[in-house]
């Protein structure tokens, strides 16, 4: 076996230790929006959501999405306690739109749309107000139509929670702009 050979295989077999080193050794880099938390907030409160859709328990759904963004950030605490919270969410559910978007040769309907709009108030401990752009919370995701009721109630409750995902990062985005 040659000097050559050996080598290589060594060097083979160290990739992996030597990237990991390269990694630990902090070479500058990081990861854009990974536990960005809410600068000097310490903890959030998020109150339930009063439903003006007739969405039963979309509001669940949006709070659920809201402490999650909370938990996922770091750097700030889920309060239980909006007295004791330096931010407390709070706000509606506006009625939810439904259209249809594509149509079979029959003109029935394969895909709908749901828009997802979030009347939203943050407040801080002293009472004062986040300013926040309240054109920023509509959102709206496609899914797929079903002869089967409960198919297509799945994959219309789905596409609520993926809208709720995103109002909910956006929520937080700007919060960590104008509130830290």
């Amino acid at each position: 076996m040659s000097a050559s050979c050996y080598t290589c295989r060594v060097l083979r077999s160290a990739a992996p230790f030597l990237a990991a080193a390269l990694l630990v050794s902090g070479c500058g880099y990081r990861m854009v929006g990974a536990a960005s938390g809410l600068g000097s907030v310490e903890s959030v409160a998020v109150r339930t959501l009063r439903n003006d859709s007739f969405q039963p328990d979309v509001e669940y759904l949006v709070g659920d999405a809201l402490r999650r963004e909370i938990l996922r950030r770091g750097g700030a605490d889920l309060s239980d306690d909006p007295d004791a919270a330096d931010l407390v969410v709070s706000g509606r559910v506006r009625p939810l739109q439904t259209s249809p978007r594509s149509f079979s040769s029959v003109v029935l309907a394969l895909e709908y749309e749901v828009t997802m709009t979030l009347d939203l108030t943050v407040r801080r401990r002293d009472g004062s107000e986040v300013p926040l752009e309240t054109a920023a919370f509509r959102e709206s995701e496609r899914y797929l139509s079903s002869a089967d009721v409960e198919a297509e109630r799945k994959n219309r409750l789905e596409a609520l929670r993926r809208v709720s995902r995103v109002l909910a990062t956006r929520l937080f985005d700007l919060v960590a702009e104008t509130a830290s």
